[in-house]
């Protein structure tokens, strides 16, 4: 008997159909040879800090450093505590036999990091000697099953995948039992004050960008505008200076050789540049990139957006949804133009993709060694089929990225007017000759936001023009915004840096905050901690956050960059570096924070949960 187990009922159903068995168990399908099982997510955890006989909340406790690592079932609360959750310890007996009987093994968990996990602990809990198979697949597509069943993998082949899910998971475990209770303990007032590996350095960020905009004191500075006409087409040019006084700005406001002062023609046009410029199509989306576009246009959490994509992925219409990668690789380009035809029919995006069906595709989201675990995520060429308002608006981001990323260059024409009228001014404006793969979406040019003109006339250096008006204005600067989900994600991917340019971003996210698949996660526990909250579409911490944040700005576990590099240590170890190092460095690093934070305490009292002891 080959059993096969996935990580959820709902995927196990799928792979069952696939293969025709409709003989439903307890706990499991069986039929044409093959038995479908699956977990329920993570039914196992590391055990709690009791079972490795550190007993209530004590000094001489910490740091916890446990020799060997225990596997413990997931809890649940009851009237007596925290107990062993019976549906948990149920579904593991009937995978104990299932095991035991079974002449092959396939995991079927989902083919990342976390699935990984999930299975191995299962595998080690139950003590199973097995060897077992991988399906990795990135669709669930009943073709892709089956290709994936034509092609398994040794289960060793994942060996340093699970070491990597294993040394997270460790991590956390050491950082964060640690860390609350030394933090809790050194506080004095009887308060659980959790903190964790990624999710200190996060509140760190939205903390620090709050108070930086909450004090932020505003500086005037003035400006002086001019409208020059051409031919009865007035335009409006700016000083090219800033002025810190209001008379600096009146005395260049006097000087303009205006109309009404009896100039006739008071603009000098010093020069003109017109440069063509061509935009690159943006890059496929990976997880993170969807969840930031999902909270820009229609308010979405990230996590709200991965539950989502979660049951498109589960209903065969998108591929893997927690992949961190934007690119893919010559195999599945192979695939697109079959997929973009499927799109011909689609009410918005038909018209572009029919235009592209015969076309030479863009191929700058085509690079294999870009390519990890999964590529980005596509559209399966399954037609949707009634489905809801919110996971409709999903799909389309997915369908109308995927468009735009194999779409033609936008070929835009940036002009630069420098006006002489007693002083220098410019006028700057884009005029978008093919639209390109901005077709798409059709939505307006972000670059033309803040120009001062919806399009320029066409003047020729040396020629005079009359100033029609000139104004003086009054501005002030401006403090950077608080962080909302989708800005907060793009800072994740950079450990906090702000880099705008696409690929150098995404050049950095094996040291980044987290991944693509947990970073939804730690914004949720933020605020089930009661650490921030949401405002419309921001996120602000709340005075407990900010009572936390205070006491460890300074600390390292509040170090953004130094929690990412301990992600892209995790990478390292998926491609087969020193597991023992990387243990031994969070073993070392546990002690200092652990030692740092009792000699901490808490200045004022905050609310939290009272310490379980």
């Amino acid at each position: 008997m080959k059993v096969i187990i996935a990580e959820k009922p709902s995927v196990a159903r799928e792979i069952a159909k696939v293969f025709g068995a409709v003989n439903k168990k307890d706990g499991y399908i069986e039929g044409k040879g093959y038995t479908f099982t699956w977990a329920f997510g993570h039914l196992l955890q590391l055990a709690a800090p009791q079972e490795y006989g550190y007993y209530g909340w004590n000094v001489q406790n910490l740091p916890m450093l446990p020799s060997k690592f225990k596997l413990s079932i997931r809890k649940v609360k009851s009237k007596e505590g925290m107990i062993d959750d019976p549906s948990v310890k149920k579904q593991l007996d009937i995978i104990k036999g299932l095991f035991d009987e079974a002449t092959e093994i396939i995991v079927a968990t989902d083919a990342g990091r976390e699935g990984e996990l999930i299975f191995r602990y299962i595998y080690y809990y139950l003590k199973c000697k097995k060897p077992f198979k991988r399906l990795w697949i990135s669709s669930q597509t009943d073709e892709a099953i089956k290709e994936g069943f034509r092609n398994l993998k040794p289960g060793t082949d994942y060996d340093t995948l699970f070491n990597s899910a294993h040394c997270r998971s460790q991590s956390d475990w050491l950082v964060g039992m640690n860390a609350t209770q030394a933090l809790s303990l050194s506080s004095g007032n009887r308060a659980v004050l959790s903190l964790g590996r990624v999710q200190t350095p996060t509140l760190a960020m939205i903390c620090s960008r709050y108070l930086e905009n909450k004090n932020f004191v505003p500086q005037i500075y003035y400006q002086v505008a001019i409208q020059p006409d051409k031919d009865g087409q007035a335009f409006r040019a700016i000083s090219a200076e800033n002025y810190k006084t209001k008379e600096e700005a009146q005395a260049v406001l006097d000087k303009v050789e205006d109309v009404a002062a009896g100039f006739p023609a008071g603009g000098h046009i010093l020069s003109v540049e017109a440069k063509p410029r061509k935009e690159p199509p943006p890059l496929l989306h990976d997880l993170s990139s969807l969840q930031q576009e999902a909270n820009k246009r229609k308010g979405f959490t990230a996590d709200q957006t991965l539950g989502i994509l979660q049951n498109l992925y589960e209903s065969k219409l998108v591929t893997y949804p927690r992949t961190g990668s934007r690119y893919i690789g010559d195999d599945v380009f192979a695939e697109v133009p079959a997929l973009i035809e499927k799109l011909k029919e689609h009410p918005d995006f038909g018209k572009q993709a029919t235009f592209l069906v015969g076309q030479k595709l863009n191929k700058r989201s085509v690079n294999a060694k870009k390519v990890t675990d999964h590529h980005a995520v596509l559209t399966t060429g399954v037609e949707p089929y009634q489905l809801s308002k919110d996971h409709q608006a999903v799909y389309d981001m997915v369908a109308g990225r995927m468009l735009e990323a194999f779409h033609q260059e936008c070929i835009k024409e940036i002009t630069k007017i420098v006006v002489q009228s007693g002083s220098k001014f410019t006028a700057s404006g884009t005029v978008i000759g093919s639209a390109g793969w901005r077709a798409v979406f059709n939505e307006p040019d972000e670059e033309k936001k803040d120009e001062e003109n919806a399009a320029l006339p066409k003047v020729i250096q040396g020629e005079n023009l009359p100033v029609i008006n000139k104004a003086l204005l009054e501005k002030q600067t401006k403090p950077k915004p608080l962080y909302n989900e989708a800005s907060l994600l793009k800072a994740l991917e950079t450990a906090g840096k702000e880099i705008d340019d696409e690929e150098l971003r995404y050049a950095m996210k094996d040291s980044g905050l987290g991944t693509p698949a947990t970073r939804a996660s730690i914004i949720e526990t933020l605020i089930k901690r009661t650490y921030i909250t949401r405002e419309k579409k921001n996120l602000v911490p709340t005075e407990t956050g900010l009572n936390v944040y205070n006491v460890v700005k300074d600390q390292k576990i509040a170090q953004a960059e130094l929690t990412g590099t301990w992600e892209k240590r995790l990478e390292e170890i998926r491609s087969g570096a020193s597991i023992n190092e990387f243990q031994e460095e969070i073993k070392a690093y546990t002690r200092n924070i652990t030692q740092e934070l009792l000699k901490v305490g808490i200045p004022k009292k905050v609310v939290a949960e009272p310490v379980a002891k």
